[in-house]
């Protein structure tokens, strides 16, 4: 079941829902991952999108960084409903990079890494890659940004970002 919000691109599909959360969820949500990423591999400016097959708790790892959280205290991943009701999100992110809804960059982290971010900035969603030498993208995680500064950080990330190669 989904549940709209104001404003979204037509492109965008609505929030699923997922209260109450029950034990089918991870399920269901694992059927969507798979649709969007497994049986249909994503790209990035026509670059392979990828990610490790490691497999976790019967799952690609990739999946849990997608639709959890790691709990600081304990270490354990919990659900992060934000990330999960928005998992079919990513997806069409990629599929419409150049869309004025989305801001796209590559940005050098302070150890080197090169990551690539995909911001739909008026609802505060961002997927973030690792920048291979191949220019192909590696998938790292997926999230809602909650909070204010959260926001802010990923302003000046927008602002300081590599601008050469054709980043917008």
């Amino acid at each position: 079941m989904e549940r709209a919000i104001r404003g979204v691109p037509d492109w965008l599909p609505p929030l699923l829902e997922l209260n109450p959360w029950t034990d089918r969820s991870f399920d269901m949500l694992y059927g969507i991952f798979e649709r969007d990423f497994v049986q249909s591999p994503a790209n990035y400016r026509g670059k392979k999108v990828w990610f490790f097959s490691e497999m976790e708790d019967g799952r690609l790892a990739i999946f849990w960084h997608l639709t959890s959280r790691k709990d600081n205290m304990t270490g354990e991943r919990l659900p992060d409903f934000r990330r999960s009701e928005r998992l079919h999100w990513p997806r069409p992110m990629l599929d419409h990079i150049g869309n004025a809804e989305i801001l796209a960059w590559d940005y050098l982290e302070d150890d080197g890494a090169i990551k690539t971010y995909v911001w739909l900035r008026d609802h505060d969603f961002v997927v973030i890659m690792k920048k291979m030498p191949d220019q192909t993208r590696r998938l790292i995680t997926s999230y809602w940004l909650e909070y204010a500064n959260t926001k802010h950080k990923m302003m000046k990330k927008y602002e300081k970002r590599i601008q050469e190669g054709g980043c917008t």
